[in-house]
């Protein structure tokens, strides 16, 4: 079953690998659909810490239209997935979302395909995510 879900995954990113231009607007999408599913409600719509639900947090959600210019695009990584600690990033009060999305993967799959390809599955996302961050960048 496992080597279904690795052919599965290959026919569909191979037309992705095909066509660079598709492959970044639908990583785009994927990436914006993620952040209003997962961050929009803390963060707000256009990444200003501004969400529903930041009024009733202990820690006021970060910012997100400035990350270039504090340099923090090289650790955004680490600090959505939050598996591992991220010295700058400080105490932890978002979601561990490298968690929440290897879980999802495994639970949609029926616990089909190797840690590997979850992972894969998870890493994914998060760079999807992290994609869609860099569109709400302000100058």
């Amino acid at each position: 079953m496992t080597r279904q879900l690795s052919v599965g995954i290959g026919v569909l990113a191979a037309p992705l690998l095909l066509t660079p231009a598709l492959a970044s607007a639908q990583a785009i999408d994927i990436g914006k659909r993620e952040y209003f599913n997962s961050c929009a409600v803390c963060h707000g719509t256009a990444g200003k810490g501004d969400g529903p639900l930041a009024p009733y947090l202990e820690k006021a959600p970060s910012d997100l239209t400035h990350l270039d210019k504090a340099s923090i695009f090289p650790l955004l990584y680490g600090i959505i997935d939050g598996r591992r600690i991220v010295a700058f990033h400080g105490p932890r009060e978002m979601p561990v979302w490298g968690d929440r999305y290897t879980q999802q993967v495994s639970e949609l799959t029926g616990g089909l395909g190797t840690p590997a390809e979850l992972e894969s599955f998870t890493r994914g996302r998060i760079l999807a995510l992290i994609g869609y961050i860099s569109t709400l960048q302000e100058k």
